[in-house]
């Protein structure tokens, strides 16, 4: 009875914490389309540097002020070394992301994001040539075709803001790789509080532990998620950005403000976006800590859908029969990538295999460390 009682709280709790992640994420996504289209704010970086300063007010007033977490220190040497480049291409990955919604309709974005897989995988077998097993290369077929199906049908394209979107997956991409980077290559025992920041946290909790022996991904996510990596990540992200937005849109929000008819109520529509951004980072802390990895992959493609769907009734962006199918192969393509990735991590490692410098130490390392799902988020 009381295992019954447990399963069933357990089911309610996972879903509604995918509910709240898909309504914060969602929410976050159709206010930035408006702030560009319905608004005619259209100046990405300043929307983007916005979202950071919220979130490192945010962060502060969470660790410094509530206490509501406790403070991981990192060392100075090893902000500027280890965060601040995660941060800069964390940073070109949102304005990118910010851009592409200036250009093109939401639908169409977000199908195009949904390509980091594919890029992620390319990178990492160019670059380092790392071996990938077969099913996964095989996996990435319907996700390319549904993408190359989409672009051809899109009636709203745009080049520039496909571009971006597709720029956007490759600094995702990048980002991936450089963490994985940091990961592997940083020497646990030299610095045990950045160690714990990346992927040892002290502090999760016992739902929150079990990812850390299943996933290697998952491991390293949950520390992104933190709220202690918002608190050293975003005040860097927001020093990047903010002389660049100041140069070239600084003259154009000045303008913005003097002619606008309302401008009070679109400011506060500009900065409640970023507190939902802000928040949107503790939904998926809460998501994948009340859910199993295959779940979370299936809700963020489900996720994927619920965005065009609820963009499409808002914005009435004109959508194709065959644009509407190459969507659809394409969230079922990262859908099937996800499920091959969680079964090949649960396979051994491959038997007899001579250890070399480039051999994984298990069948885990052969993925890419990659999920869209968590994409522009800090």
């Amino acid at each position: 009875m009381e295992e019954s009682v447990f399963f069933q709280w357990s089911m309610i709790r996972s879903l509604l914490a995918i509910l709240q992640w898909w309504g914060f994420n969602v929410t976050v996504i159709i206010m930035n389309k408006w702030i560009f289209q319905k608004l005619d704010f259209k100046f990405p970086l300043s929307v983007s540097c916005v979202h950071f300063i919220c979130s490192s007010i945010g962060a502060y007033v969470v660790i410094k002020v509530l206490k509501i977490k406790p403070l991981i220190v990192v060392e100075p040497e090893d902000r500027w070394r280890r965060i601040f480049p995660m941060s800069f291409v964390f940073c070109i990955n949102i304005v990118l992301g910010n851009v592409s919604l200036r250009f093109i309709p939401v639908s169409f974005m977000q199908t195009i994001k949904s390509f980091t897989p594919a890029t992620t995988v390319v990178l990492q077998w160019l670059v380092w040539r790392k071996y990938f097993d077969w099913q996964i290369w095989a996996s990435l077929i319907p996700i390319v075709g549904g993408i190359l199906l989409t672009s051809v049908t899109e009636l709203s394209f745009n080049m520039f803001g496909f571009c971006a979107a597709l720029f956007g997956c490759l600094a995702t991409s990048t980002k991936t790789i450089l963490a994985e980077s940091l990961l592997h290559g940083y020497k646990f025992d030299s610095d045990l509080s950045f160690a714990r920041l990346l992927c040892f946290n002290p502090f999760l909790s016992n739902s929150e532990a079990k990812f850390k022996s299943s996933d290697l991904f998952l491991q390293f996510l949950l520390s992104l998620l933190s709220i202690n990596t918002v608190y050293y990540m975003a005040p860097f992200a927001t020093m990047i950005l903010v002389l660049p937005a100041m140069l070239v849109e600084g003259s154009g929000v000045i303008n913005w403000f003097y002619t606008h008819e309302s401008v009070w109520p679109a400011l506060i529509i500009i900065f409640s976006s970023g507190v939902l951004a802000f928040c949107l980072n503790f939904s998926i802390f809460y998501v994948i800590h009340s859910t199993t990895a295959v779940t979370f992959n299936v809700a963020g493609n489900l996720k994927v859908a619920v965005a065009v769907l609820v963009s499409w009734l808002i914005f009435h962006n004109p959508i194709s029969y065959m644009n509407a199918v190459g969507c659809a192969i394409t969230l079922v393509g990262c859908t099937f990538y996800g499920y091959v990735r969680h079964m090949l991590s649960q396979q051994p490692p491959p038997p007899g295999t001579p250890r070399t410098p480039r051999t994984p130490r298990n069948r885990i390392e052969l993925l890419p460390l990659v999920n869209d799902k968590l994409d522009g988020k800090v």
